[in-house]
């Protein structure tokens, strides 16, 4: 299908979302996000449109996912140089509401609860922070109405969750995930990595490198006990400029630490989280062999 050249109509509140409705009734695809766009938010766009005639693209920081403390007012907005990126993409709409918007009556007193995947790794170390994504995301999807939402696997623990939402409240949209992108130094693409100093990021290599190391490992038959020893080799190498977080091997879908000899199960996950000076940093790789 052709691609339009035109800027994708800005829809700042739900009177116009709905409007834009009556007058889109082809397959849709959905791709969130909070902005600040990068590579990794425009492959999520290229493959929307894959699989659907009319993609529309989410904006919005969602306050409800951050902690105290957390980087919140920090977060790039950067809503103007965001649409200008998705020009000549084949994006129909943007929408992007306020916070008012979004939550009419404040902060909801009714959120999602995310269960026993979302207690662990990113939800042990950020309390609360699922519960907003995941509120977020079922609003989302009840005003864009989509067929298809995507989101990347760079995000694994959430993607898992969103997954096992839509699984569990049946509701009426495929879920898709597209593969991690990363820049040309091999670090996966985000927004936060504008916040890193040269030599910050030389030293956050130390995750993709350590995550590849591990995947490397798997490939060649070692078990799950062994990919976590090399991972983390690799990583404390990284020097005291790199705090890590986690880094372990998972099944994929309850995010359940794997026991030694089932690293070749195709449900493997090895993950990893990072923080550099203020700047926090996730990633993984299926293990394959």
């Amino acid at each position: 299908m052709g691609r339009v050249s035109q800027l994708p109509v800005v829809l700042a509140t739900r009177a116009e979302l709905e409007a834009w409705h009556r007058s889109h009734s082809e397959r849709r695809a959905v791709v969130m996000t909070m902005g600040a766009l990068h590579e990794g938010h425009l492959a999520l766009v290229d493959a929307a449109l894959r699989v659907a005639s009319t993609v529309i693209v989410s904006i919005f920081v969602n306050p409800l996912q951050f902690g105290p403390g957390e980087d919140f007012d920090a977060y790039p907005r950067t809503l103007d140089a965001d649409v200008r990126a998705l020009a000549g993409r084949g994006v129909a709409a943007v929408f992007a509401p306020s916070a008012a918007q979004m939550y009419p009556g404040g902060r909801p007193s009714v959120r999602v609860v995310p269960g026993p995947v979302g207690e662990v790794f990113e939800g042990a170390i950020r309390p609360d922070h699922f519960s907003g994504v995941l509120t977020v995301v079922l609003k989302l999807l009840a005003l864009t109405r989509p067929d298809v939402a995507l989101f990347g696997q760079k995000d694994a623990q959430q993607l898992a969750l969103i997954r096992q939402m839509a699984r569990d409240l049946n509701l009426p949209v495929s879920v898709v995930a597209t593969p991690i992108v990363r820049d040309d130094d091999g670090l996966a693409t985000s927004s936060r990595n504008r916040f890193l100093s040269a030599s910050q990021r030389q030293a956050a290599l130390a995750l993709p490198q350590a995550i590849d190391s591990g995947a490397a490992a798997a490939a060649q038959g070692a078990g799950v006990d062994e990919v976590r020893r090399i991972a983390g080799e690799r990583l404390a190498r990284a020097g005291d400029e790199v705090s890590v977080d986690y880094l372990d091997v998972v099944d994929s879908q309850t995010f359940t630490p794997l026991a030694e000899g089932v690293a070749d199960s195709s449900q493997a996950l090895l993950i990893g989280a990072i923080r550099v000076g203020g700047v926090r940093l996730i990633d993984n790789a299926v293990l394959e062999r």
